[in-house]
C-alpha cells in the first residue's frame, strides 16, 4: 500500500518502508539501437573529410604543374582526348580532379542523407553535413568560373587572385563543416549550448579568422611561386622588395606577418584548453607537433624554392592543423554536449543521481534489521 511519499511491504516476519522515489526506477529505452546507427555514419564522416582533404591536395598539384587548363575552357566535361595513349599529362592531372571532386560530391551528399535518418532535430550534425554540402556545391563553382574565366595555367590577372582566396577560404570552411559532422558523429552529440562569455566567443571566431586568412596568403605566396619561379633564394629575396616587382609577390610578404597573428591565437587556443582540463590533453599535444612541423616545413619550402612535392606536404600539414585547431576551438565554444546512452533515468533529478543510490541502500539496511527481529 502506498501512503504519502512511502510504500509500505508487509510479510510475516518483515516490514520495509521504500521511498516512492526508488519506485521511479523504470528501465529506459535500450540505446545500443542507436549507438549502432551512429557508429557507421560516423565512419563514413571520417571518410569523406580524407576524401576532401585528398581532392584539395590533388588540386593544389593541378595549380603547381599548370594543369588548370589540361581541359580547355570546357567544364565538367574535357575538351581533351583523356583515354587515348596521345593524351597530354596536364589533361589526365586535370580530368583526374574532376573525377575526384564528382566522388566527394557524392559522398557529401550521402553524409546529409544519412545524418538527417539516424540525428534527431536538435542534434547539430545534421545541420554541419548541411553547411559542407552548401560549401561544397560553392567549391564546384568557383572551381568552374576558374576555368570557364581561364583564370589558369599562366593567367596573371587580379581576379585570378580574387577567385582563388575565395575558393580557398570556401575550402577550408568546407573541411571545418565535414571535421565538425564527424566529430560530433563520434561523440554521439545530440545538443550543445554555446558559452555565455562575449569575450571568449569573440576571440575565437577572430582567431579562426585570422588562421584563415594565413591560409589564404599562403594560397596566393604559392600561387606567385608557380607563376614567378625563383633561381635562387638571394634573387627571389630581392625580387619580392623590389619596386617594380608584380603586386602578387608583395602580396607574399603578408603571408608571414599573418603567420605571427595565428600563431598568438594558437598558443592561446593550448593555453586555455590545457587550463580547463589542467593538463595538456591529446589534441593540445597534437597541435603543438603540427604547428612545429608546419612552420619547419614552410621555412624549408623556402630554402630549397618552393618544389612541387614540399607544397603538398605544406598544404597537407595545413590542412590536418586547421582540422584540429577547429575542433580545439569547438570544445571552448560549446558546452552541454548530450550524449547518447548517457541519459539519466526517469525520475532522478540531474545531479541527484546519488541520492537514490542512497535510498535503496537504507532499503536493504531496514530488511536486514527487520529480519534479525
Amino acid at each position: 500500500m502506498q501512503f504519502g511519499g512511502t510504500v509500505t511491504h508487509a510479510g510475516p516476519r518483515m516490514r520495509s518502508v521504500i521511498p516512492s522515489n526508488s519506485m521511479m526506477y523504470t528501465p529506459t529505452m535500450p540505446v545500443s539501437n542507436l549507438r549502432s546507427r551512429v557508429r557507421p555514419v560516423a565512419r563514413f564522416a571520417w571518410a569523406t573529410l580524407c576524401c576532401n582533404v585528398a581532392v584539395v591536395l590533388w588540386g593544389a598539384y593541378v595549380r603547381a604543374t599548370g594543369s588548370g587548363a589540361g581541359c580547355g575552357n570546357k567544364w565538367p566535361l574535357c575538351g581533351g582526348d583523356v583515354l587515348s595513349t596521345s593524351a597530354r599529362s596536364q589533361t589526365i592531372i586535370e580530368f583526374t580532379h574532376r573525377m575526384t571532386s564528382g566522388i566527394a560530391l557524392l559522398m557529401v551528399a550521402t553524409l546529409v542523407a544519412w545524418c538527417w535518418r539516424v540525428t534527431s532535430r536538435r542534434g547539430w550534425a545534421r545541420w554541419s553535413a548541411v553547411l559542407a554540402a552548401v560549401f561544397l556545391a560553392n567549391e564546384a563553382l568557383l572551381g568552374a568560373s576558374l576555368v570557364l574565366l581561364d583564370h589558369v595555367a599562366q593567367d596573371k590577372s587580379a581576379s585570378r587572385v580574387v577567385f582563388l582566396c575565395l575558393h580557398f577560404g570556401n575550402t577550408l570552411l568546407l573541411l571545418a563543416t565535414l571535421s565538425l559532422t564527424a566529430a560530433w558523429l563520434s561523440k554521439g552529440g545530440e545538443g550543445f549550448t554555446l558559452i555565455r562569455k562575449r569575450r571568449e566567443v569573440i576571440t575565437i571566431g577572430l582567431g579562426l579568422f585570422a588562421t584563415m586568412l594565413l591560409g589564404i596568403t599562403g594560397a596566393v605566396a604559392a600561387l606567385g611561386d608557380t607563376l614567378f619561379p625563383a633561381t635562387s633564394l638571394l634573387a627571389s629575396v630581392l625580387h619580392d622588395f623590389s619596386p617594380g616587382a608584380p603586386t602578387l609577390l608583395h602580396f607574399r610578404l603578408l603571408h608571414p606577418m599573418v603567420a605571427v597573428i595565428a600563431a598568438g591565437y594558437i598558443l592561446w587556443v593550448i593555453g586555455r584548453a590545457s587550463h580547463r582540463q589542467g593538463h595538456l590533453s591529446k589534441l593540445a599535444v597534437g597541435l603543438v607537433v603540427l604547428l612545429s612541423a608546419q612552420l619547419s616545413i614552410g621555412i624549408l619550402n623556402v630554402l630549397l624554392l618552393t618544389p612541387v612535392w614540399l607544397q603538398i606536404l605544406h598544404l597537407l600539414v595545413g590542412d590536418v592543423f586547421w582540422i584540429a585547431l577547429v575542433l580545439a576551438s569547438a570544445d571552448l565554444l560549446v558546452v552541454n554536449a548530450g550524449k547518447i546512452g548517457n541519459h539519466q533515468p526517469r525520475g532522478v533529478v540531474p545531479g541527484k543521481a546519488g541520492a537514490s543510490h542512497t535510498q535503496v541502500s537504507e532499503h536493504s539496511m531496514l530488511i536486514r534489521k527487520s529480519r534479525r527481529s
